[in-house]
């Protein structure tokens, strides 16, 4: 419950931010790639911090960094109110907020969960990450509704303390997770960690780099994060093309949040039951037919519907895939340093694909164009995940002793 709300509040600027674009537009006259400027600037410094970060946890845990983190986040957000038409004051505003994000992004949830899971991690996974997904049905319509009580500056407010006050209370009573457990353990017996604060099975640093299923989870999982979540930031504005109201558009945008739990849910059950390879890739390449749906003319009501429950469903469950592959193909030894660099992917992707839609739309005035490279990138990102090959057996010593047949 304390990991779902984390994640849930560690996604809440990005599921919202497409909302602010008209009244930021009609405000200072910013085009859709400067609006969409402080997603690349947050994955730009996330990339680069996400491996030190994900090194912290393995060495001291989850828990302090998820409070810190919060309170830090909050802080922040509530600043972007502050906004007065510079594009270098936004870009700074962004850049103080990535360092507070790195803190409460997937590695330190996934990581925390995966510290307390073995049997059944798939469905802790997906309860878990289904935190995006009711930040996906609560706060746009909810974002929605304090710009147009409170302005744009208001909603940053409301947001930002409202969302961090929850998010706190819950993980400051119920955040304890395996290191934690494992730090009260060393302070008991006088033990002092010379290493990972988990003692269990997993490849060491160097054979994770040299290892090709994780550079293929992790080129995999870059490819659909770029379109999947430029298609989130800009999916407001993709409906809003079809002549649908403001209100409208935020509320079709909540299905897809209803959408990734049950994709969280099922996908969770599915790899507790079925290889990652199978479930991971299929689930992936449905993404497909989102894009395709959103490219089709004249849009209809049931269409816009189909294509916001296949991209909640399918793209919802892509963190859920990469957390679950990188445990599973690296072990839990190093997962923190090992996941941290999948973030860094995650955070590249994240930064890239908002910015480029922009671009495309911007040079093109349409969205249609990106609609194609998305088809096109989940079907390669699916086929990566396909081709892996069967899951490493782990065997007392830290590294892997053998392929399973």
């Amino acid at each position: 419950m304390a990991a779902s709300a984390g994640f849930g509040f560690s996604a809440m600027v990005s599921v919202t931010t497409g909302l602010f674009m008209e009244p930021l537009g009609n405000e200072f006259g910013w085009g859709r790639a400067l609006q969409a400027s402080g997603a690349s600037i947050t994955a730009v410094l996330t990339f680069a911090m996400s491996p030190f970060f994900g090194m912290l946890i393995d060495r001291w845990g989850t828990r302090w960094m998820a409070l810190v983190g919060i309170v830090f986040a909050s802080l922040v957000i509530c600043s972007f109110s502050l906004a007065n038409g510079s594009p270098v004051q936004w870009m700074m505003l962004w850049a103080v907020y990535a360092f507070a994000g790195v803190m409460i992004k997937s590695t330190v949830w996934t990581a925390a969960i995966s510290s307390v899971f073995k049997e059944g991690r798939g469905m802790a996974l997906g309860l878990t990450l289904s935190g995006t997904a009711v930040a996906q049905i609560i706060f746009p319509p909810l974002t929605d509704w304090l710009i147009n009580t409170y302005g744009w500056r208001g909603a940053w407010i409301g947001l930002g303390l409202g969302g961090g006050a929850f998010t706190f209370v819950i993980c400051l009573f119920f955040f304890i997770d395996g290191y934690a457990i494992a730090r009260s353990k060393q302070a008991m017996t006088g033990e002092k960690a010379k290493g990972p604060l988990l003692d269990v099975p997993g490849l060491s640093i160097a054979q994770a780099w040299r290892d090709t299923a994780l550079w293929r989870i992790g080129l995999s999982t870059f490819i659909i994060m770029v379109v999947t979540i430029a298609l989130n930031v800009h999916q407001f504005e993709i409906l809003r093309a079809t002549g649908i109201t403001r209100t409208a558009a935020a509320y079709y945008s909540s299905i897809a949040g209803f959408a990734g739990i049950a994709g969280k849910l099922i996908t969770g059950a599915l790899l507790d039951r079925y290889h990652v390879r199978w479930v991971g890739g299929l689930t992936l390449g449905m993404t497909t037919v989102a894009f395709a749906l959103l490219l089709l003319p004249n849009l209809s009501p049931p269409i816009i519907v189909a294509a916001m429950v296949v991209n909640g469903y399918s793209a919802g469950t892509k963190l859920q895939v990469a957390s679950y592959l990188t445990s599973a193909y690296g072990g839990l030894r190093n997962f923190g340093a090992m996941f941290g660099v999948m973030a860094s992917l995650i955070a590249a992707g994240s930064g890239l694909g908002p910015v480029a839609a922009g671009l495309i739309f911007d040079s093109y005035g349409s969205y249609d164009p990106f609609l194609v490279i998305g088809i096109v990138a989940s079907i390669v990102s699916s086929g990566l995940i396909i081709s892996l090959g069967a899951y490493p057996v782990w065997g007392s010593s830290t590294d892997i002793s053998e392929r399973s047949t």
